[in-house]
């Protein structure tokens, strides 16, 4: 409680840090939790509430999801799912970054199409589909992302 009064805008591990540190206290921070839990002590700071896995008033931030965790097609081209994946290779001591942007079909699971880039963003995304439509231009899939940054339309 000191420690909160003090600090009110220190969430459960902050508090368990100073409580190692300063107070020489070695607790798990799953114990610290419980016990800011009932005794009702909230850090003050707030997350923003318009990013895109919160619920946001503003439709650009959130997307409907009508897959809705129904990870079965009964036909090609019916449901395609996709996401990227980053991999960390190293020159030297040097470590460099690799993103691979997939397109999975749910319906034999085979993987339409794929790009590799050293950079993460909207661009490895639309090359990535632009490369699908090119190899099935006639497919018209329900597209599922995680809604990553990467799919998400930028408001101008």
């Amino acid at each position: 409680m000191e420690i909160h009064r003090e600090h009110p805008d220190k969430g459960y591990r902050r508090i368990r840090d100073d409580l190692n540190r300063q107070y020489h206290e070695h607790v798990n921070d799953k114990r610290v939790l419980r016990i800011d839990r009932k005794l009702h002590i909230q850090s003050s700071i707030k997350h923003r509430q318009n990013c895109c896995t919160r619920r946001a008033s503003d439709p650009t931030y959130t997307a409907e999801n009508i897959l809705n965790r129904k990870f079965h097609a009964d036909a090609p081209n019916e449901k395609w799912l996709t996401d990227v994946t980053e991999f960390k290779y190293y020159v030297g001591p040097v470590i460099h970054k690799l993103y691979l942007s997939a397109i999975l079909d749910l319906y034999d699971r085979r993987i339409v199409s794929y790009v590799l880039s050293d950079h993460n963003d909207n661009r490895l995304v639309f090359d990535t589909f632009d490369e699908a439509v090119k190899t099935d231009p006639e497919a018209h899939p329900l597209f599922h992302s995680d809604r990553g940054f990467q799919v998400r339309q930028e408001v101008a």
